[in-house]
């Protein structure tokens, strides 16, 4: 049977800011005027809203498969890539939802604008939100969940770790044993809060790409002697040399991944990184998969602004996954997607529960068709 129909909604939710500030998606204060702001401790954009590229792939029995691409900014235009670019490539394409078929249409989606240099940035988001959509049709076909397709053993329950420098006071007591803070401008200030931490909690430090190179090493040997999970994103992604330099001189592994979506783009860093962080909504599960199979390192995948279908993909995925055993958890962001499904995102006692339905396993409530015009 066929694909009949591909569809990409960009979305923009409200959010409340002085609560997102520390956390995935808004983690520095923002200075500016409009919906795109400026980092006030490094240079990127960030949104002052929640948003996201959700898609939609129909069957022709009548089956739905949902996906969404990470879009935090400018979500139009993953979502003009599937509809201009992906539609043509995946329409009245035969389907089985067998692995190899995915993969085969992942290759025909990466063929189209492969040898026209696109092969990075927009155009994988927005392969990756395809891709997810396909896994979830997949599952729903065989009746499984995703992570039984990925395993014959998947893991029922994974666990999570915080992401966000204030949560540690009022998630401390609730199962969890790893938080994530962020470097902001004071690196003073961040170990104060480290050393602060209750004492079964260890903790990570998400840099933000803005390390100074001068003073990366000194700094980093500061998480050295606190024993810290692991150091995230310390210097700009590109800088391959630096980020070498730095792994060789400390013992904390640095783990990098959202910046890369495809097994080219993370293979020169391969060796440096102790920890792999794809995102679902960056590199998809097909490439997700294949990044965990050739560099065999510790996988935690990251999840930033997100909806129902990455966080979902990234637990299956997790589930399913030998070398990964931890999963992200922004309480803001799984609160803004459960808001929009009848089958809700569950966390407890510091750990998720791996959606159990088949496909990803995410079922809309009625909020979605007015998130969607009615579409």
């Amino acid at each position: 049977m066929r694909i009949i129909s591909l569809d990409a909604f960009p979305i923009c939710l409200p959010r409340d800011l002085a609560a997102a500030k520390g956390t995935a998606g808004s983690p520095t204060a923002l200075a500016g005027d409009g919906r795109y702001r400026w980092s006030t401790a490094y240079p990127v954009l960030y949104s002052t809203c929640f948003e996201t590229a959700l898609i939609r792939v129909r069957y022709e029995n009548g089956l739905e498969g949902w996906g969404e691409a990470q879009a935090p900014l400018a979500p139009e235009v993953a979502c003009t890539i599937v509809e201009h670019l992906l539609r043509p490539a995946l329409l009245n394409e035969e389907f089985d939802g067998s692995v190899a078929r995915i993969e085969a249409l992942w290759s025909r989606m990466y063929a189209t604008m492969r040898v026209r240099g696109q092969t990075g940035g927009f155009m994988i988001d927005a392969i990756s939100g395809v891709d997810l959509a396909l896994w979830d049709l997949a599952g729903k076909l065989a009746g499984k969940p995703v992570s039984a397709l990925l395993s014959n053993s998947p893991k029922t329950r994974v666990r999570a770790y915080l992401s966000g420098t204030n949560l540690a006071k009022t998630h401390a007591d609730a199962g969890f044993d790893l938080i994530k803070l962020y470097y902001e401008t004071d690196w003073a200030a961040l170990l104060q809060v480290a050393d602060g931490l209750p004492a079964h909690m260890r903790f990570a430090v998400d840099a933000l790409w803005h390390m100074p190179p001068a003073g990366a090493i000194e700094m980093a040997r500061e998480l050295d002697a606190r024993n810290a999970r692991w150091l995230e994103c310390p210097l700009y992604p590109e800088d391959i040399d630096g980020h070498a330099a730095l792994a060789r001189s400390i013992k904390t592994p640095i783990a990098l991944g959202e910046s890369y979506r495809t097994r080219a783009e993370i293979e020169p860093f391969a060796d440096i990184a102790g920890v792999l962080q794809p995102d679902l909504g960056r590199s998809g599960i097909t490439e997700s998969l294949a990044i965990a199979r050739e560099f065999g390192k510790e996988i935690v995948p990251h999840v930033s602004i997100a909806m129902g279908p990455q966080l979902a993909a990234a637990l299956h995925f997790a589930a399913a996954c030998e070398h990964c055993n931890l999963c992200e958890y922004n309480p803001n962001v799984v609160d803004t997607a459960n808001a929009f499904l009848a089958s809700k995102i569950v966390i407890k006692d510091g750990s998720y529960d791996v959606p159990a339905e088949p496909g990803l396993g995410i079922v809309w409530n009625e909020r979605i068709a007015e998130l969607l015009g009615g579409k």
